[in-house]
């Protein structure tokens, strides 16, 4: 993100902005999308902070492949405006609000202040077309826990609901959930267009410093399941 907090603030491979359609899997962006909460920390996994994906004690970089064939896709979603994000699993349920890119080529967060909203980034498709959608939310911020605080929970198996202005519903089932480091983020991999509708949720996680904040980002993946 295009914002810091007491010295946290994102790094960024490449500062390049992108097309709404266009290869999202060149953008070599790393989202820092929640600010340490006000207290001491370690290099190390906080025991009380935000839920960890199994992998964030040793974060490899491993690609998950798809537990969900190609085949058994549902065909992409006309463009639609993502209203609110629900993963019933871990009891997210808030609205989304228009992301884009600042002034310094950052991806910008939804407004610390507004601790239950997420960010749907504008420059790539909705959740639903064909392609990556990508939806930010903050983990935590001074004054406690925010709308993605508990994204670490998330399981393979689960499912994230994405209510559309069109009156459509896009259900997705998470493959993979996992730490990426900020530093040598892997845009390409997560990024990166599969060939159908595919959806990311991202939020800060991973070992926490009080000068630098979290050192990594959990990354969902889900793949489009069900439209209702």
């Amino acid at each position: 993100m295009g914002w810091s907090d007491g010295g946290a603030r994102s790094d960024v491979a490449g500062r390049h902005g992108a097309g709404r359609h266009g290869a999202w899997g060149l953008v070599a962006v790393v989202l820092l999308v929640g600010i340490h909460l006000v207290r001491g920390g370690t290099d190390e996994i906080r025991a009380d902070g935000p839920p960890q994906p199994l992998s964030a004690a040793a974060p490899d970089g491993t690609r998950v492949e798809a537990a969900l064939a190609p085949a058994s896709v549902p065909a992409p979603l006309p463009p639609s405006t993502p209203l609110r994000v629900r993963v019933p699993a871990v009891r997210i349920d808030a609205p989304i609000t228009k992301v884009g890119l600042d002034a310094d080529g950052w991806i910008e967060a939804p407004p610390p202040e507004e601790t239950r909203l997420a960010g749907w980034f504008t420059g790539a498709v909705t959740p639903g077309e064909r392609g990556t959608a990508v939806v930010v939310g903050h983990v935590d911020v001074p004054g406690g826990r925010a709308v993605f605080y508990d994204l670490g929970a998330v399981r393979k198996g689960h499912r994230v609901e994405i209510a559309r202005r069109d009156g459509r519903t896009a259900v997705f089932t998470v493959y993979a959930v996992e730490v990426v480091p900020k530093d040598g983020f892997p845009a390409e991999r997560v990024y990166g267009d599969a060939g159908v509708p595919e959806l990311r949720l991202i939020t800060c996680g991973g070992p926490f410093t009080e000068e630098h904040g979290y050192a990594g980002n959990v990354v969902v993946s889900a793949r489009l399941a069900e439209v209702h």
